[in-house]
């Protein structure tokens, strides 16, 4: 299937699209409210400003996707992949990211907020500057993770992995820590955590 052909099934009422093939494909600044693309190949996809509210994109594969201030609010997107995507700006507030495989994304200034991460894979990505208050990331790998100047008010790190992330600058106020790895960890004033 081609971008044309998804678009127009797409403005006729057509909402499943279940495993289609569209890696690589143009899609920026297209409008695809409640969109079912579960287990689609998304991979190299260009979807920057889209809108994807409320999509269903769980186990869609969108390694190295371009999802540049796209929204996605509400969307299911667990157990994706998600590995080196570009979620700059990107707006994920209630997403359900169970699971999600995040490793070396971006998500620079992105909004997160009461989103659920959930035993996901966020080792390497750069969450600076992201809003993230009330997320969910119990269980989740943080390894490396740069969290600098991060609003991370009443986030829940239960048992997340945070060795040697980066929370320089972060405001942590009212967030749960209890039993997180905090191994090497750079704190908000800067302090390595030992």
């Amino acid at each position: 299937m081609d971008t044309d052909e998804l678009l127009n099934r797409y403005r006729e009422g057509e909402r499943d699209f279940p495993g289609v093939d569209l890696r690589r494909c143009y899609l920026y600044r297209a409008q695809l409210p409640e969109i079912n693309l579960a287990g689609a190949n998304l991979s190299d996809a260009n979807l920057g400003r889209a809108n994807l509210n409320g999509a269903n994109l769980s186990g869609a594969n969108l390694t190295d996707a371009k999802l540049t201030a796209t929204l996605l609010k509400k969307a299911n997107l667990s157990d994706a992949l998600l590995l080196r995507a570009n979620l700059m700006l990107a707006q994920l507030g209630q997403a359900d990211l169970n699971r999600v495989d995040l490793q070396g994304a971006s998500l620079w200034k992105a909004s997160l907020n009461k989103a659920d991460l959930m035993n996901a894979n966020l080792s390497n990505t750069d969450c600076s500057g992201a809003d993230l208050v009330s997320t969910i990331f119990i269980g989740a790998n943080l390894q490396e993770a740069d969290l600098s100047s991060a609003n991370l008010i009443a986030a829940d790190f239960g048992g997340a992995n945070l060795s040697d992330a980066n929370l320089l600058g972060a405001n942590l106020w009212n967030s749960n820590l209890y039993g997180a790895n905090l191994h090497n960890t750079i704190l908000p004033d800067g302090h390595h955590y030992l």
